[in-house]
């Protein structure tokens, strides 16, 4: 679904992505790991579209979108969640999942005046489909619950749900568990779950927490200095010696040290 090929960014003299080539299958959960400053947040930033490489092109479906900027990615199925969630929060739940649809007939003046019958219309079936990502999520009594009051993981799940309404090649996840408390965080790995097995969502994610990771993600990639250090199956990367130093300091790789989880 996406190709990564010898992508490289780097700030002044600072390299954060140095030539890295990766692939997010489509179909897939694929976890990437590593420990901080390993370019992580950097390299999602590129294929999202939020800043643009200096070398490397990111192929999505088969077409080169290196550049594109966030809003043409999401009119091609690329969308992007961030580690704190950023919902409308002076409207409900409802409301923030029918905003997402993009080109409504409602959002033109002229629409609105000489197109009533198809606003009405395409309202209903939009409403519809929110309420059926609502039901899908187990977020039926929040229904009519203003965004703004809702929890942290709630946000996020919300999140989830916002992706849902435009039918997207590949979703980004960036840190959907931070701050989630522990049975929240079971919730959203169950709806990530379920869109991917049930709806054929195509994910990739930035996870800390390893029980989430190796829960849902394979393969899991593993970075560290801005390049691939390791990929394969959870249980193979938190056995690999490499990944188990760059998270644990050099010297420890000999001693039998695991990673958590």
């Amino acid at each position: 679904m996406i190709s990564i090929k010898n992508i490289g960014k780097h700030f002044g003299g600072v390299v954060a992505v140095d030539g890295v080539d990766m692939k997010i299958e489509r179909g897939s959960i694929t976890g990437l790991i590593g420990p901080n400053g390993a370019g992580k947040t950097t390299l999602f930033n590129l294929i999202a579209g939020n800043i643009v490489p200096n070398i490397g092109n990111i192929y999505l479906d088969g077409e080169d979108v290196t550049g594109l900027k966030p809003h043409l990615l999401f009119s091609k199925g690329l969308l992007r969640t961030f580690q704190i969630a950023h919902e409308f929060h002076t409207l409900s739940v409802l409301d923030n999942l029918m905003l997402v649809p993009p080109m409504q007939t409602g959002e033109s003046l002229l629409g609105t005046w000489f197109h009533r019958k198809e606003v009405v219309r395409q309202e209903a079936e939009i409403r519809h489909k929110a309420e059926d990502v609502i039901s899908f999520l187990n977020m039926g009594h929040m229904t009519n619950e203003l965004a703004g009051n809702l929890s942290g993981g709630q946000k996020k799940l919300l999140e989830l749900g916002r992706t849902m309404m435009v039918e997207p090649k590949v979703i980004i996840l960036d840190e959907v568990g931070a701050g989630v408390n522990r049975s929240l965080l079971k919730e959203i790995g169950d709806a990530i779950l379920s869109m991917n097995r049930d709806r054929g969502y195509t994910f990739c994610m930035i996870e800390h927490d390893m029980d989430f990771i190796s829960r849902l993600c394979d393969p899991v990639v593993v970075m560290a200095e801005g390049k691939i250090l390791a990929q394969g199956s959870a249980d193979e990367v938190k056995a690999n010696e490499d990944v188990i130093e760059a998270y644990l300091g050099t010297g420890l790789k000999n001693k039998g040290e695991v990673l958590p989880g």
